[in-house]
């Protein structure tokens, strides 16, 4: 008997494009499967079918069970794949990325790797949240103390505002629940952050790992790329979400529910994208092509697919 396949792997061309999808999709106590080009949900409420190549990242909570052939149908289609659990963020793992480029790849090691650079993509980023001020003179060290100030700032203007009290920042990684209703709102909130700019990095074909601010993590690009939507999107989301479900047990839940919604109505994905080329100085049209070369150090870029024959250094062949 014949074993059913499913759909073809699909074509570059016919993925949608990471700004056209989807934020982010939760799941939890369900088992999923594949058929042809979806993902099957199946839960104690009955079936249901995802469209792979819509969904940014799928966030997996306690109580599922994935097979392999969903696996793949992920890896294929560039979704992001998150484990999650009440504990917090487990393991992260992603599929192939989209454009099948290293473009973006090589231009953020080459820029990390040289401090000079490496420093004015810090001063980049951070300039980015000090839009009306000039960041280009200051220090590392300048720049940890004005964005912890500023930070600071927000979480006590939300406070205010929200009529919720706010004495710091503080978690147990260990234990979800032992913080208070406004940090575990911030922990879930953070966490869809980290999970969908984890997407965005990885499906573009950079590096999740080689940050400017932080470093030594595979994670590090994530928190760098995460902290400059953090003031606008998360950290307003977890207050609004503890002012009005402060005492419910499942604020996790709400917290990703209200996540949803804000990055649909800001368009999160489009200024992802922009934002994460311009940091590291590459264009989008340079990354949508699907070419590979070989490289010389002499000669430059070299063509992929030709049988070449041995070079002699008199010029003969």
């Amino acid at each position: 008997m014949s074993r059913k396949m499913g759909a073809k792997k699909p074509e570059l061309t016919e993925l949608s494009r990471v700004r056209d999808r989807i934020t982010f999709l939760y799941l939890e106590h369900a088992k999923l499967n594949r058929q042809d080009s979806a993902i099957l949900v199946t839960d104690s409420r009955g079936t249901a079918f995802v469209p792979a190549a819509i969904v940014s990242v799928l966030m997996l909570g306690p109580g599922v069970d994935v097979t392999h052939r969903a696996m793949e149908l992920m890896g294929d289609t560039g979704m992001g794949v998150v484990w999650v659990g009440e504990q917090g963020v487990r393991q992260y793992a992603h599929g192939r990325a989209l454009s099948h480029s290293s473009r973006l790849l090589e231009a953020q090691a080459k820029l990390v790797s040289n401090n000079q650079t490496r420093v004015a993509v810090a001063r980049k980023m951070y300039q980015m949240r000090f839009p009306n001020d000039d960041v280009s003179g200051l220090t590392m060290q300048e720049l940890r103390g004005k964005e912890g100030s500023r930070v600071r700032q927000v979480y006590r203007h939300e406070s205010r505002k929200n009529d919720v009290p706010w004495s710091r920042r503080e978690y147990n990684p260990d234990n979800f629940d032992s913080g208070t209703p406004i940090n575990k709102a911030l922990t879930a909130a953070h966490q869809a952050l980290y999970g969908l700019s984890y997407s965005v990095i990885v499906a573009m074909g950079a590096s999740a790992g080689l940050g400017f601010v932080h470093t030594g993590h595979n994670l590090s690009f994530v928190y760098d790329f995460a902290d400059l939507y953090k003031a606008e999107i998360s950290i307003p989301v977890a207050f609004q979400v503890a002012a009005q479900f402060g005492d419910d047990k499942d604020i996790g839940a709400r917290t990703r529910l209200a996540m949803r919604d804000a990055f649909a109505a800001s368009k999160i994905l489009v200024r992802m994208i922009q934002d994460l080329t311009s940091i590291l100085g590459v264009t989008e049209t340079n990354i949508s092509v699907d070419l590979v070369n070989l490289w010389d150090d002499k000669l430059g870029l070299q063509k992929f697919g030709v049988q070449y024959h041995e070079f002699k250094e008199d010029g003969g062949r």
